[in-house]
């Protein structure tokens, strides 16, 4: 079967699996690791969780945490509420940590360089939380993995390049290659180290394998993953070579290869694609699966079923990538390197079916597969994670799966990392709550801001300047479940994609087409103004500020629009130079007699950072608008809907004293934005109300560009 084939049925499935089934996943809770940090220590430091494994029990979970220097424990005995356990402080940087009993067994970097690497394997009682035993392993680890029985414990020794030095490429001595140390008496028995030389295996670079990624079967056979040289070993217990192969490459068609044209565009090709294996996990004693995340030359963008013989069993090619650019994950940015990178697996076996757990990096979502027929994958569903989900943990006898991931944006001004949970559950499918699949075209979307409702069902929404070639709005059909996109209008300008827009804000015409409302950035030659775009995308009209306006304009422009009998009102999003502190403007703007004026709302004092308008829709007698801070996860505070009396709505002349509008509070969305189990998202920046009272609320994505590229798309019912 082409990956072309594989990529339809795969899609196909996961649009079934959105209706209500008996049982799926959803993410029941989500914990930030800085929480695992002591009052002494420093909460704004680096702190990441990587690869997390569960204890025996199933009660508690335990990642290593490279920047920190430490193993972090996550007490899940009531998953849905986890307690952070603490940290155990490391001498060196971990990189991997498998459990035995009650102990860890961590992989620890010591190299003081890339010529001249280090590293042992530390033994933590987790009950004490103290190291017992330490083994000298001879080079900088990688990966570890212990066998079901506990007897040994098999460690890569990565010896990474510098990629900066020799164009960053290999080969760059020492070698890398696998060490197995025996376990007993629970503990690791250091002086039972033995060295498993791998070089002159491989075709790329045979003096200098990079051993990446290690498993081992039921049979006590070790599967071994070199990334840099796209190549695979098996290797038996006593040490010897069993087989070795190369990871092969695929051919992709139908993905977006350029990333500087700010447009999701999957119509490129690329031909003899390497794979690059990162993670690879034994399936059963005979099967083991890779995903391919690629590094110097390749990254296929999907994952593939190998039999330890080297034979291919199943290549997803690209259907895994299709799947993630339906749901508005798709990292556009990471176009021209390996697109969604997949990098992490799981196997377990839940309700009796036996499943795969693939891990898409850049697109930060987990794909779960039926894998009852491995040559032919079911995707059955996609779960949000948080940003650059690293590795799972499977505890299948309580029907629940962890996340670990990665990024930790705390420097940005981000999210922070997070492990997330996920319970296999009589329940429908939460996620995705929005989705472009069933369309005849491969249509990708992301940013999504301003919107409106029509009858129906049908909500109209638009992306912002992320896509700047490539501005649309979307037709959305709410009475589907998940929504549907079901239409993609392209914005043109004389027949071409438009340019210099950042469109925040949509409302109808009232004859079939559409007023947008475009931010701005005066730095960038992006106007603050208005459109008037007919129903098939082209611009028709084009309305700049007043000059009382760009007198005081400021970067932080229109957020919303919407239509009052002929007057268009837009929210500004923040302060501009003539505004008090912590008010901002209601501009209006009468489309017949080309008249302008405003009034002021007051919003909330920021606790921190800094608080803004995102939205603004009128329904009934009232105007709502979305207020919201710019913070994300436990740190969020403001994200509401407030409503202001059309009675207060009434414009004053630009440039003298405004009229300040009084506020309702409609709703605080802090419930709604953590009912899936996630962190809260900052950018509450859609709300679109219909005729019957349904409010449609949705939140900004960034593009996936440091961001978790979750979409929360969802109803308040009157």
């Amino acid at each position: 079967m082409t990956a072309r084939l594989l990529g339809l049925t795969s899609v196909l499935a996961l649009s079934a699996a959105a209706a209500p089934a008996e049982m799926n996943f959803n993410r029941i809770a989500s914990f930030p690791v800085v929480k695992n940090m002591a009052a002494s220590q420093d909460t704004t430091a680096e702190t990441s969780p990587e690869i997390i494994v569960a204890t025996p029990d199933g009660m508690r979970l335990v990642y290593s945490d490279s920047p920190l220097g430490a193993i972090g424990i996550v007490d899940i005995s009531d998953p849905a509420n986890p307690q952070p356990g603490g940290n155990v402080m490391l001498d060196g940087e971990p990189t991997s940590v498998a459990v035995v009993g009650n102990r860890a067994y961590v992989a620890v970097n010591t190299s003081d360089s890339y010529t001249a690497p280090s590293g042992h394997l530390a033994v933590i009682d987790l009950a004490t939380k103290q190291e017992v035993t330490r083994c000298d392993i001879g080079g900088q680890p990688d990966s570890v993995a212990t066998d079901a029985k506990g007897s040994f414990i098999a460690i890569v020794i990565e010896n990474e390049r510098d990629e900066d030095a020799g164009d960053g490429r290999v080969p760059q001595m020492p070698a890398g290659n696998l060490v197995m140390i025996d376990l007993a008496d629970d503990t690791a028995q250091c002086d039972t180290m033995k060295v498993v030389d791998m070089t002159g295996l491989v075709e790329i670079a045979p003096e200098d394998p990079e051993p990446e990624y290690v498993d081992i079967n039921g049979l006590g056979e070790t599967v071994v993953t070199m990334q840099e040289n796209n190549h695979i070993a098996v290797v038996a217990r006593d040490g010897s070579i069993l087989n070795h192969f190369s990871a092969g490459a695929v051919d992709l068609e139908n993905i977006d290869t350029i990333d500087e044209r700010g447009a999701i565009l999957p119509v490129d090709s690329q031909m003899g694609r390497k794979r690059e294996p990162d993670t690879v996990k034994w399936l059963d004693d005979d099967h083991f699966a890779i995903a391919n995340e690629g590094d110097m030359d390749g990254g296929s963008r999907g994952w593939s079923i190998f039999h330890k013989d080297g034979t291919l069993v199943y290549e997803s090619g690209p259907s895994f990538e299709h799947a993630i650019i339906q749901i508005g994950h798709y990292p556009d940015k990471r176009s021209d390197a390996k697109g969604v990178e997949p990098e992490s697996l799981a196997k377990g076996t839940f309700g009796g079916v036996p499943m795969a757990f693939v891990g898409s990096e850049r697109g930060s979502i987990m794909g779960v597969y039926d894998i009852t027929d491995m040559a032919n994958p079911v995707l059955t569903q996609l779960l949000p994670s948080g940003i650059g989900p690293e590795s799972f943990a499977v505890i299948a006898d309580r029907n629940l799966i962890a996340s670990a991931n990665e990024a930790d944006l705390i420097e940005d001004g981000g999210a922070r990392a997070h492990v997330m949970i996920y319970e296999y559950q009589e329940a429908p499918a939460a996620y995705p709550m929005l989705t472009s699949a069933g369309m005849e075209e491969l249509t990708g979307w992301g940013a999504i801001s301003g919107m409106v409702a029509d009858k129906d069902g049908i909500v109209w929404a638009v992306n912002d300047s992320f896509y700047g070639f490539q501005p649309t709005i979307f037709k959305i059909d709410t009475t589907q479940t998940p929504a549907r996109i079901v239409d993609a209008i392209r914005v043109t300008r004389k027949g071409y994609p438009a340019q210099k827009l950042d469109m925040e804000g949509i409302t109808l015409d009232g004859e079939g087409g559409f007023w947008v409302a475009s931010e701005g950035r005066t730095d960038r030659v992006v106007p603050h103004a208005l459109y008037h775009i007919n129903a098939d995308g082209e611009i028709t009209k084009e309305v700049g500020l007043p000059a009382e306006l760009m007198a005081v304009e400021k970067r932080f422009g229109f957020e919303g629009v919407t239509k009052v009998g002929d007057t268009l009102w837009m929210a500004v999003q923040r302060e501009w130079k003539d505004d008090p502190k912590n008010f901002v403007k209601l501009v209006a703007y009468n489309t017949k007699t080309g008249d302008w004026g405003a009034v002021r709302y007051e919003k909330a004092q920021p606790e921190k950072g800094w608080v803004g308008l995102s939205e603004i829709t009128a329904h009934g007698d009232h105007v709502y608008v979305v207020e919201r801070d710019n913070q994300h996860d436990y740190r969020a505070v403001t994200k509401k809907i407030y409503r202001i009396p059309l009675a207060d709505m009434t414009p004053a002349p630009l440039g003298g004293d405004l009229p300040v509008v009084s506020k309702e509070l409609v709703r605080d969305l802090l419930p709604d934005l953590t009912a899936t189990g996630g962190y809260v998202l900052d950018k509450v920046e859609g709300l679109a109300i219909a005729a019957d009272g349904t409010m449609w609320v949705s939140t900004d994505n960034d593009g996936v560009d440091d961001h978790s590229g979750e979409t929360m798309f969802f109803a308040i019912k009157p």
